[in-house]
């Protein structure tokens, strides 16, 4: 039995028009949405297929060895050039020793082979002496055979000087140009013997610094497999180390919806982790080569009878402000939503987002300090 009392009705005219309300706010809110929608061009892109990224920098041994020391540990921040782990230096110190042993001898034989040279230069100025002198003899012996004043056999031994002090001279010669080729051109440090003992040298300085592995870029230390005593070899994966500073977001847009990406584009960049209340401003850098299909392992056979059409999502780099990252600190694999305001290129050219080139000074400390090592043991080894 209906209920016609006047407050059932006035309940029942009550729901009605809150329905009508309700049902008008979605239709106006739909209109205003058609309407953003058309009129803005539809120069949003947006998706929640992104995810942050960044570089994982393995650490990996350039000598082996056993392992004597490891000073860090997951999760530990470190800096550029601290020490992470230390390889057992006991074969690279004899090594080294070695070395500077060979470069000592070197040194010594290389110092005698410019002394024979000034003593063979010395023999031939004796010789040439020697020559001069027996051939005056023999002039003045034959400008008084006629005389009589001394005898034919006297004047025959006399060439017979002279000719032995020729034969002297000649054999000299050869014996200091034979010297001079060992020397000729150069100087000690310059040598030819020197200089392979030298890079003897500095390739074992060389090793005995690579017993102590630093990390190339600050970070946070990540992926430890190494242990005390484990025996490693050149290229082991020890660990990593992630710059925390330095990440990005990789947002994978289904190709439908690339047209009128392009790099240089403002970027809203909401984060998971931080929810819709914080908000990262960054840049589009560029998109991606390929799908994510076309780079995998194994990557798809399109060409097989059993063929059906998916739509491709292709990764869109974007790089964050990096004040803000370090303020509201990402790791890597968070997920995060985009937006592209891809009003800017759309019929623009693209400009090319400007990348700094990432390098690291550690090696080259490593090889300054092999140097120095190097001209140590040059100078202790009599080098003048």
């Amino acid at each position: 039995m209906t209920d016609t009392t006047p407050a059932a009705t006035d309940a029942a005219a009550m729901r009605r028009r809150r329905l009508i309300v309700a049902g008008g706010a979605v239709i106006l809110l739909a209109v205003i949405w058609t309407a953003w929608h058309f009129l803005s061009g539809n120069t949003h892109r947006s998706t929640d297929d992104a995810y942050v990224n960044g570089h994982v920098v393995s650490i990996t041994p350039q000598v082996a060895g056993s392992v004597s020391a490891v000073r860090v540990d997951n999760s530990d921040r470190v800096q550029a050039g601290q020490v992470l782990v230390e390889i057992d230096s006991s074969d690279a110190r004899i090594a080294f020793a070695s070395a500077q042993a060979e470069l000592a001898e070197t040194l010594r034989r290389v110092h005698g082979l410019f002394a024979a040279a000034a003593q063979a230069a010395a023999v031939v100025q004796l010789r040439q002496a020697e020559l001069d002198r027996t051939s005056d003899d023999l002039g003045a012996r034959q400008s008084i055979v006629d005389q009589g004043a001394v005898t034919a056999e006297d004047a025959r031994h006399a060439r017979d000087a002279v000719r032995a002090a020729r034969a002297a001279l000649g054999a000299a010669k050869q014996a200091h140009a034979e010297a001079l080729s060992q020397t000729d051109g150069t100087t000690v440090e310059d040598h030819p013997e020197v200089r392979a003992a030298m890079e003897h040298v500095r390739a074992a300085a060389l090793g005995l610094q690579r017993t102590t592995i630093r990390s190339p870029v600050a970070g946070m230390v990540a992926l430890r497999s190494v242990q005390l005593g484990r025996r490693v070899a050149i290229g082991d994966r020890l660990m990593a180390v992630v710059p925390l500073d330095q990440v990005w977001v990789e947002a994978n847009f289904k190709e439908v919806q690339l047209a009128g990406i392009c790099p240089a584009q403002r970027v809203l960049v909401t984060a998971d982790v931080y929810g819709g209340r914080l908000v990262y401003h960054g840049i589009v850098d560029d998109v991606e080569a390929g799908s994510g299909a076309a780079f995998a392992l194994l990557p798809a056979q399109n060409a097989t009878g059993n063929w059906l059409k998916v739509v491709q999502r292709i990764p869109v780099r974007i790089r964050l402000d990096p004040a803000e990252v370090a303020q509201h600190p990402l790791r890597i694999g968070m997920s995060t939503e985009v937006e592209i305001d891809a009003s800017q290129c759309l019929s623009g050219r693209p400009v090319s987002a400007a990348h700094a080139i990432e390098q690291t000074a550690v090696y080259a400390a490593q090889s300054t300090a092999a140097d120095e090592q190097t001209a140590t043991a040059m100078n202790a080894g009599g080098a003048h």
